[in-house]
């Protein structure tokens, strides 16, 4: 299995960019991949790496949590949690899901995720 490609991408001071790294990184939980932070300036960047708000999280250029219907964005995201709280990223758990759910063959959208 390759390793792993995880870009976190965001606005500039992105205020939920810390605790988006902080949580791609604690659900790795030692799984190997690379992690890195992409600084998008403006619409144009957003619609060529495919963010859809700051932080958008993409796993091999795929957006782990792709809000229905949403188009390239350099606004805020927020993130619903199974629990139906709402954060800046998405939980923990959640990332582990859907980095256990990237590894299988069918490709599925988690059910915890909100459009910006």
């Amino acid at each position: 299995m390759s390793r792993m490609r995880i870009t976190v991408l965001t606005v500039p001071e992105c205020p939920n960019a810390p605790l988006a790294l902080e949580r791609v990184i604690a659900a790795l939980a030692g799984r190997t991949a690379k992690v890195e932070l992409v600084e998008v300036h403006d619409q144009e960047q957003a619609a060529e790496h495919g963010m859809t708000g700051s932080p958008t999280i993409l796993l091999d250029g795929v957006d782990l949590f792709p809000p229905a219907g949403a188009a390239a964005s350099v606004s805020c995201r927020l993130y619903r949690d199974a629990d139906d709280t709402v954060a800046g990223a998405p939980s923990v758990a959640a990332l582990r899901e859907a980095y256990t759910g990237a590894g299988r063959a069918e490709t599925r959208a988690p059910a915890n995720c909100s459009p910006p």
